[in-house]
């Protein structure tokens, strides 16, 4: 008895196939004939005979397999799971519910591994959102649209990377903050179609040649007053996503700005590595007015998704006027140059080297008798927010008053109260309610939240927000709780705080924990905002954020945060600008330069077992594998700092992040602040703090210098002999009292 010649049995087996069938090794096919019931033997027979199977069964395949692979050993034996599972759930299921439970579970399994894939191995390093909803948005496209076209109308957009296509927009806007060659021949399109470039309408770009001249080849100048930086080009030579090593970025860096100083070496094609501009003349500027006022060719009623939840009727203020002018002082009203830094608890070493870092970089004209009210640079001002409770949200009268007196008493603190830096250097009392309240975005809506204010990465805060850092050491050697944790609400608050600054006072904010390395005033000509890259992830470090005053963007950020419970963690405001697609009207400044160590540091994946870093090849100088190494360099580095000191500490970059190391002193052998007979009383402070350990701010003192000074005392020191007039600043400059 013959089987069909559609199974494609080898002829030799076929004989034993009814043997199978009874045994019970193989599923029964069921012919087309039979819907209830088993086929005997021999109508099944006499069916094959007449050709009346109309299908098999989908486990004959598993069959066929068997019986093709039967002296495959192995192989055989795994041919036979999918069948015995699917006849267990026929068993303990039924007929049409096992199949179907079946079905459901291999779903699950394959959604489970994609889910996982993406929070573990994918880029996003975040759970999948369900379909068709995004979580953070809380604008139409239209209303998205606005704000992109308010951001590039008041010349906040002076680059030429395309706008998403996801805004729709039909017309290109006019953009001020491009000078007009950029738009001599622009992509071609139809009428009504999707485009992606602005027209320029501003000022020609001149990137002169920068470096140091005679007489003193040894220091590199000051930035011209007014010039730019071109993140434009900053980024195609320092991109981690491109293949960019930190080392060359730092080098580009260095060339395009003059600081090699007498150290320049023949390069081919420098003209390439410039990146400073200039501008020249004033160029056809549009004057600012209303954005409802203008003739908007974008506008349509296009959706990204339907909801009852959208903000309707965003208002926004009059578009700013971008004039940048030639030869004009580059202080602007709308944007005021400032540096915020947030700090909570006992002033220590950590806000005390921000200050100094600041001092020795920025053009402050302390080395001016007088700063004449026409100078042609801008003297930018570093502003402290203290925070002396939590949150900080109850209204106190003497709450500046006792904030002073604290500072007054504080070795780290009482020297910044000296009259010559009252122009340049602010301590302001930090008060939640009267910021807030303060924010036409937030005042009317915030209190509402109750207990969902102060979200972070999407969860509620926790009263027992203390986080465990590991075991630290203190300078007379004992080890003790109050080192190894801290509050984490601060830490959470200052996510918000430097939101709310920016919005309201326009600047920079800057986490306490990093040190300038050069002056910022072509990041200062740069008129739009930006952040940094979080090491080798695709999304937002606001550890540096800049954001125009009382921005559209800044509006969007405000707003949307509000509705997500006041979130504004890095990963969360990351999310929301991705999702709206206004990533790109927030700069992602390559991290290179703003924190030069990450890459080296970072793991590169998401199992602690696994350790991958990447650049370690061709690392930037100083070479850090830890950030403890900034604090305890290693003895095999320790002859590199004393030598080449503040010059060779990654030259080229703006700022160096250290990254919470707060339980680390800067200078273990003079833990006081070292500023000379000027400042006498704070150094008696410092060294009556030690002899006590009365303070919570100290840790102890060690009596004998290390041989070999780390990479944090040689800065520290560096510093300080700028204060006491023993050495010049970074430019040359000598401060004068």
């Amino acid at each position: 008895m013959a089987l069909p010649s559609a199974v494609r049995f080898p002829p030799p087996e076929a004989d034993g196939i009814l043997s199978h069938y009874q045994s019970g090794s193989l599923p029964r096919l069921r012919p087309s004939t039979s819907r209830t019931g088993m086929a005997s033997t021999t109508a099944r027979a006499r069916d094959d005979a007449r050709g009346r199977y109309s299908h098999i069964s989908t486990d004959s395949f598993s069959d066929e397999f068997y019986y093709t692979s039967r002296r495959g050993g192995r192989w055989a034996a795994l041919s036979t799971i999918p069948s015995g599972v699917y006849k267990m759930s026929v068993v303990k299921f039924g007929r049409r519910r096992g199949p179907a439970l079946l079905c459901f579970c291999c779903l699950a399994l394959l959604l489970s591994t994609f889910a996982l894939h993406r929070r573990l191995v994918s880029d996003d390093k975040a759970w999948p959102v369900p379909w068709g909803k995004s979580k953070s948005v809380v604008f139409d496209r239209e209303q998205l649209r606005r704000i992109w076209d308010w951001e590039i109308r008041s010349g906040h957009y002076p680059s030429t990377r395309p706008i998403p296509v996801e805004m729709a927009f039909t017309a290109p806007p006019k953009n001020p903050a491009l000078p007009a060659s950029v738009s001599l021949k622009p992509p071609a399109f139809r009428e009504g179609s999707v485009v992606q470039y602005t027209i320029g309408t501003g000022a020609e770009r001149i990137y002169p040649e920068v470096r140091n001249r005679p007489p003193d080849p040894w220091h590199p100048p000051r930035p011209i007053p007014g010039s730019i930086a071109d993140l434009d080009k900053i980024l195609e030579q320092c991109d981690f996503s491109a293949g960019k090593y930190v080392r060359d970025c730092h080098e580009f860096l260095r060339l395009g700005a003059g600081l090699d100083g007498a150290a320049r070496l023949r390069r081919e094609d420098v003209g390439s590595l410039r990146y400073v501009y200039v501008i020249d003349g004033e160029g056809d500027h549009i004057s600012g007015r209303s954005l409802e006022a203008a003739n908007d060719a974008n506008s349509t009623t296009h959706k990204i998704r339907d909801s009852a939840d959208w903000e309707h009727d965003l208002p926004l203020p009059p578009l700013s006027q971008h004039n940048p002018g030639r030869q004009a002082s580059s202080c602007k009203e709308d944007d005021p140059r400032i540096f915020h830094m947030f700090w909570a608890g006992p002033f220590t070493d950590k806000p005390y080297m921000a200050m100094l870092a600041f001092l020795f970089t920025q053009n402050t004209g302390l080395h001016l008798e007088s700063i004449a009210s026409d100078s042609s640079f801008c003297r930018p001002q570093l502003w402290l927010w203290v925070s002396r409770g939590p949150a900080d949200a109850l209204p106190d009268p003497h709450a500046r008053e006792d904030m002073m007196e604290e500072l007054r008493q504080n070795a780290w603190s009482a020297p910044f109260l000296h009259p010559r830096f009252k122009d340049v250097i602010q301590f302001r009392l930090w008060n939640t309610t009267e910021q807030l309240d303060s924010i036409p975005e937030l005042k009317d809506e915030w209190r509402q939240l109750g207990s969902r204010f102060l979200f972070s990465e999407g969860k509620a805060p926790k009263d027992d927000a203390a986080k465990k850092v590991g075991s630290e050491v203190s300078l007379d050697g004992t080890s003790k709780e109050d080192f190894r944790t801290y509050n984490k609400m601060p830490v959470i608050l200052s996510d918000l705080v430097r939101f709310v600054l920016c919005h309201r006072f326009g600047g920079v904010y800057l986490d306490v924990d990093m040190l300038f390395l050069r002056d910022w005033e072509e990041l200062w000509g740069w008129s739009g905002s930006f952040s940094y890259r979080w090491s080798h992830e695709d999304r937002y470090n606001t550890a540096v954020l800049r954001l125009r005053k009382g921005s559209a963007l800044g509006t969007f950020l405000l707003r949307t945060a509000l509705h997500n419970g006041m979130d504004f963690h890095p990963t969360t405001v990351s999310r929301y600008l991705k999702e709206a697609h206004m990533e790109k009207l927030l700069y992602r400044v390559p991290d290179a330069l703003f924190d030069p160590a990450w890459l080296n540091t970072d793991n590169q994946t998401p199992y602690p077992w696994k350790k991958i870093y990447l650049q370690r090849d061709r690392p930037a100088q100083p070479f850090f594998t830890d950030f403890d190494q900034f604090f305890n360099t290693p003895p095999e580095m320790g002859a590199t700092p004393a030598v080449i000191g503040f010059d060779g500490f990654f030259r080229g970059a703006f700022l160096y992040h250290y990254h919470n190391e707060w339980w680390k002193p800067f200078d273990r052998a003079r833990f006081w602040p070292d500023l000379g007979p000027r400042f006498a009383d704070a150094e008696r402070m410092g060294k009556e703090a030690i002899a006590n350990k009365s303070a919570s701010y100290v840790e102890g003192l060690v009596k004998n210098d290390k041989r070999d000074l780390d990479w944090a005392t040689v800065l520290k020191r560096t510093f300080e002999a700028y204060i006491r007039g023993e050495r010049p600043n970074m430019y040359g400059e000598y401060i004068r009292w």
